[in-house]
Formats: C-alpha cells, structure tokens, sequence
C-alpha cells in the first residue's frame, strides 16, 4: 500500500516568501511563471507541494520594507551546498488576475513591492497573474537535501531526489483564522471584477 503522506513534488520559491508562509504572516504567493515553464506559462502541477527555498532573484527593493531587510542579495548562480525544507503545502485556491486594481487590492495579503507587482503584471502581459493561496504545514523535523543541478534554473516545480514525509505536520494557521483569511481574499477579488 502507497504512504501517501511520502512526496517528493516540490514548488521553488524565494526564502523570503516560504519564511512568510511558514511564520504565518501570508497565505498568498503571486506567480507568472519561470523562463523555463512547460509552454512558456504557469501551471500548478501539484496541489500538494514541498516548499523549496531558492535565494538568486530576491532583492530587497521588490519587498516591502518589513521584508526587504531580511534579504541578504546572493551573485547570480549562486545555491547553497544543502538545502533545508521544512514545510509543505496545500494550494486551496487559485485566482488567475489581469487586472491591475484587484492586484493593488490584495496589496495586504502579500510581501512584494507594488512595483514589483505591477512589473509581474505588465511581463508577458496577455498572461494573466496566478494567486495561490497555500495552507502550510511545518514538518516535524527539517530535511537537509544536497543541491541538485537539476533543481536549478527558472522553473517554478521540481521532483526531489528525495522523498519527504509530511506525516504529523502541524498546520501553521488554524482552521478558522485561515479560512478568515481566504474569506477576505475571495472578498477583494469578487468585488473587484
């Protein structure tokens, strides 16, 4: 019988962001996609996803100001030698969003910039905005994974080498505060188209 609580399917983000996630601070990513995107577009491969930490691209001028002092900026190219996954997530919900008003609208439930939202926006402009709202889970103890070439690049999903167990999980939210949140996310949006 398969361990479904075994995964190795992994969604790549910026260390700045899955800290956010994992401290409960936002239930929010925003993604356009990779360069290196199956069909050149964002697509969610997996709704159950092992958080994975990237550093390259996070800058603290695309953060806002609580945030953007907690990156330190890496060289391109850089990764480090381990890397830790500590998290896992469900995507619950899934917004596509062209529109720049709703985008300034859930301006609360997010870490970036309103430039860099507004850049993402405007890249690729006749692709819509993806707006995962995650439900995160901390795992019960911290996987060290070495660095793979193959986790590197611009693509937003990978399968580990490793496979992670997410049993006994504690969620980072309860029940009730996150659907709350996810409440006030439907809200904006709704009211915005």
């Amino acid at each position: 019988m398969q361990d479904l609580t075994l995964t190795c399917n992994a969604l790549k983000e910026w260390a700045i962001a899955i800290n956010a996630l994992e401290n409960g601070k936002t239930i929010m990513l925003l993604r356009k996609g990779g360069i290196q995107e199956q069909g050149g577009r964002f697509q969610v491969a997996h709704e159950q996803i092992l958080l994975y930490p990237t550093y390259e691209h996070q800058q603290p001028f695309l953060l806002k100001l609580d945030y953007s002092s907690l990156v330190v900026p890496v060289t391109s190219g850089w990764h480090p030698e381990t890397v830790t996954i500590s998290s896992w997530a469900e995507i619950t919900d899934i917004f596509q969003v062209s529109d720049e008003s709703i985008v300034k609208a859930l301006e609360p439930f997010h870490i970036w910039s309103e430039s860099f939202i507004s850049d993402r926006l405007k890249w690729k402009h006749h692709q819509p905005l993806y707006v995962l709202l995650l439900r995160v889970y901390k795992l019960l103890q911290k996987v060290e994974i070495p660095y793979r070439k193959e986790y590197g690049g611009c693509k937003s999903w990978i399968d580990l080498a490793e496979v992670v167990s997410r049993q006994g999980a504690e969620p980072v939210l309860s029940n009730s505060k996150y659907n709350e949140i996810v409440e006030e996310i439907r809200k904006t949006i709704g009211k915005k188209l």
